[in-house]
């Protein structure tokens, strides 16, 4: 869990505490508490002196009640928790929420890679994949809070591997850490050269490709395509100036960045000129400093 304090676009103070998500909701409450408490210590500052608390959550939310529809996973107790009314007693503050990859992109528009853009989409590349778009100066959430971020569950390949949301061939199945495994089991020679690298990450894959290990050359290469064909298929839909990629995995490998723009510009049916294509900025930060968007999205912070 990502934790800190923001004060006009600045993080003021950040720790990480384990996030232990299957674990529950009710275990990571109370690290909320104190740790937030701790920062404001620091800081020489108490409760008087906070507008509202945001949350990125990664999951959907209800947009009217602000409440967790379903989970992914992660924190199974907190779907239909109150948020709000924690905050209240709790903090005596007003409390927003939000999916965090909409968090991390609202970040970077307004205060990172996606600067001075009205329209820009973003990819985060790391346990899962998520997606976000803002068009035309608005963020995309739909009636029901889902459009725009189950960017990793649109099918990039037909016929190909059952993912956890249901659908066959989802992006996220094809190429993501939480499948990494389950997908280098299916290569050939797999057990000579990735076995003893258990439990795998992508920043290892790419270390044994950069070696010249097969097997990683070859998940590396399945990888990026799947990526691109995910950044192709958000273009078409939401028609962006810029796409941004972020997340874990971008920090594992400096061909990423390239080996997406190139297959983009291959494949992407823009006849008006090419999308941007640019690495996020902000890190960690990024779903931090947007919580003081989302408070004035919501009425809470004067706009």
């Amino acid at each position: 869990m990502k934790i800190g304090l923001v004060q006009d676009g600045r993080v003021l103070l950040q720790t990480e505490e384990p996030a232990n998500s299957r674990a529950g909701l009710k275990h990571g409450l109370p690290t909320l508490r104190s740790t937030w408490m701790r920062l404001l210590a620091q800081g020489n500052l108490d409760l008087n002196h906070c507008a509202g608390i945001a949350i990125a959550f990664p999951s959907l939310m209800d947009p009217q009640t602000g409440r967790v529809q379903t989970q992914y996973g992660k924190y199974a107790d907190a779907v239909n928790f109150d948020f709000r009314a924690w905050a209240q007693a709790e903090f005596n503050l007003p409390l927003v929420i939000e999916n965090d990859a909409r968090m991390a992109l609202v970040g970077e528009w307004t205060h990172g890679a996606g600067r001075g853009t009205q329209s820009v989409t973003m990819i985060t590349l790391g346990t899962g994949l998520g997606t976000a778009a803002i068009m035309e100066a608005k963020l995309v959430r739909g009636r029901h809070g889902q459009a725009g971020v189950l960017g990793g569950h649109l099918t990039v390949r037909y016929g190909g591997r059952e993912c956890n949301c249901g659908n066959v061939g989802c992006a996220e199945a094809e190429a993501s850490t939480v499948f990494l495994e389950q997908i280098a089991t299916s290569l050939p020679g797999w057990e000579s050269s990735l076995l003893r690298r258990l439990p795998l990450s992508y920043a290892e894959v790419f270390r044994q490709a950069d070696s010249g290990d097969a097997c990683a050359l070859k998940l590396r290469e399945h990888s990026l395509q799947v990526w691109g064909t995910l950044a192709v298929n958000l273009i078409h839909a939401y028609d962006p100036e810029v796409l941004i990629l972020g997340g874990g995995i971008m920090g594992g490998g400096d061909f990423i960045l390239p080996a997406i723009t190139s297959y983009v510009r291959r494949h992407a049916h823009t006849p008006w000129g090419e999308v941007r294509i640019v690495a996020g900025e902000l890190g960690d930060a990024a779903a931090l400093v947007a919580g003081e968007w989302l408070l004035r999205d919501q009425g809470i912070l004067a706009k």
